[in-house]
């Protein structure tokens, strides 16, 4: 008999569950979303990467100036 605990991961966390929102609310044409551009409406699928890779960039930035 196999005493094993196994965790489950996955689902979709708060930015997925953002988006489905936002892009309900849009085609549906309820309140305010329904003026908001595409951009707008999927910023929180590509959001959370643009910020990590601001957090990288100037992590370089300051990596190259420290160097100097």
């Amino acid at each position: 008999m196999s005493n094993k605990s196994e965790a489950s991961t996955g689902g979709i966390g708060f930015c997925g569950l953002l988006a489905i929102v936002f892009i309900t609310l849009k085609l549906a044409g309820i309140g305010a979303v329904a003026a908001w551009s595409w951009w707008l409406v999927l910023s929180p699928i590509w959001a959370p990467l643009a910020f990590v890779l601001t957090v990288l960039l100037v992590f370089a930035v300051v990596i190259k100036l420290i160097g100097k």
